[in-house]
């Protein structure tokens, strides 16, 4: 079976990490059935089109990088040349895909949309965007030439996969009528296996460990750092590592430092591969979140897949992610019942079982999540 996936988000030269989760959808794939990923980027840096075909994994992947326009209606139109060109060398180089797996609406779903028409090619549509959320609400503000685009991609797919049932259930809302299945996000293999490296707790310290993108408005990261101050009046025997980088990255460390908290109870590390995020998982007592909201938050799967607890607000798709044997969760924004619950965890964290937590996250596997995906495309041809 071949499968081509179309998508606004896919990591390229300019940023590793963009849309990593696309990728590592293609990868879980690539072990059923032949991928061919279609990327089409606009770049300042050059004057003319390029395209970079080239092999992550099994995965085949066509990068189309055009140049950048001011002009809004310029760049679309590029965007769709630089998309046609790509095809035109895929159908070439790789063939006649099978099925066509679009990420996102709608520019995804718009390729797949037209390959039905044309090649009578069916399509599926994975959504991981949180716009839908009330909590995001930028749905909501789309034009309703957009919204109705997007209900009539939608309902022409075989298939709409979002990645969590809070998504699910706020598309619906939004009057998206689809065949829906949700299918969750992937954990790298590694997060599965013993701990290759890990990184000593500093004696007499309990480990806290944060991990995110480090946008204030889903994350609440300010939270947790008014929280921690809270808990230093009163102890001082942990320290909490901020993993990551992100649009208020220097925002948040200006902030933590305005509040003064004693030195050696927070860090922050940066951006982090992979592999030293598992390093960092597997060296820490439990994982700590204070989103806002989450549409399906990939960290809380690692920390299950390598089997420490998780303290979280209660949103979105966490909540039905972590149950009583694998953590704790607290309203979103609820500070001093954080701060009451991070006091617990420290004294309690030992107490959970790591099997048990770690069965939990056998649901993101690449194995898991790629078989369930190739058995919707079998449904859908």
């Amino acid at each position: 079976m071949k499968v081509l996936f179309t998508a606004i988000w896919y990591p390229h030269r300019y940023d590793a990490m963009d849309g990593l989760f696309v990728r590592k959808h293609a990868e879980a794939v690539s072990r059923y059935a032949d991928v061919c990923v279609l990327f089409a980027k606009e770049d300042k840096q050059i004057s003319q089109m390029e395209i970079i075909e080239q092999y992550f994994g099994r995965v085949k992947e066509v990068y189309i990088y055009y140049p950048a326009s001011t002009h809004a209606s310029i760049n679309l139109l590029r965007y769709y040349n630089a998309v046609r060109k790509g095809l035109k060398r895929i159908f070439k180089t790789w063939g006649k895909p099978d099925i066509t797996h679009a990420n996102v609406f709608t520019k995804p779903a718009m390729i797949a949309f037209y390959l039905k028409k044309r090649y009578h090619i069916p399509y599926v549509v994975m959504e991981h965007w949180s716009g839908y959320l009330a909590a995001n609400g930028s749905y909501a503000k789309t034009g309703k030439a957009h919204q109705y685009i997007t209900r009539r991609l939608a309902a022409a797919a075989k298939y709409v996969l979002p990645v969590s049932r809070p998504l699910k259930e706020a598309m619906i809302g939004h009057g998206i009528k689809a065949n829906y299945h949700i299918v969750n996000n992937v954990v790298d293999d590694f997060f599965y296996l013993p701990a290759k490296t890990t990184i000593p707790i500093p004696k007499g310290k309990i480990r806290i460990v944060y991990i995110s993108c480090f946008c204030e408005e889903a994350k609440n990261i300010f939270g947790i750092l008014r929280t921690i101050k809270e808990v230093s009046l009163c102890r001082n025997d942990f320290e909490c590592i901020f993993v990551g980088t992100g649009a208020d990255f220097k925002r948040t460390t200006e902030y933590a430092a305005s509040l003064n908290i004693p030195d050696g109870l927070i860090h922050f590390v940066g951006e982090q591969t992979p592999e030293e995020v598992c390093s960092w998982l597997n060296s820490s007592n439990f994982l700590l979140m204070f989103s806002n909201y989450e549409t399906e938050s990939v960290v809380t799967s690692e920390a299950l897949a390598i089997g420490i607890p998780i303290l979280s607000s209660d949103v979105d798709a966490i909540s039905d992610k972590v149950s009583k044997d694998c953590g704790i969760l607290v309203p979103a924004g609820n500070e001093q019942l954080l701060k009451e619950k991070i006091i617990w965890m420290m004294d309690h964290y030992q107490e959970y079982d790591s099997n048990t937590i770690r069965k939990q996250g056998l649901h993101y596997s690449y194995d898991t999540v790629g078989k369930e995906i190739v058995q919707i495309y079998n449904h859908s041809l």
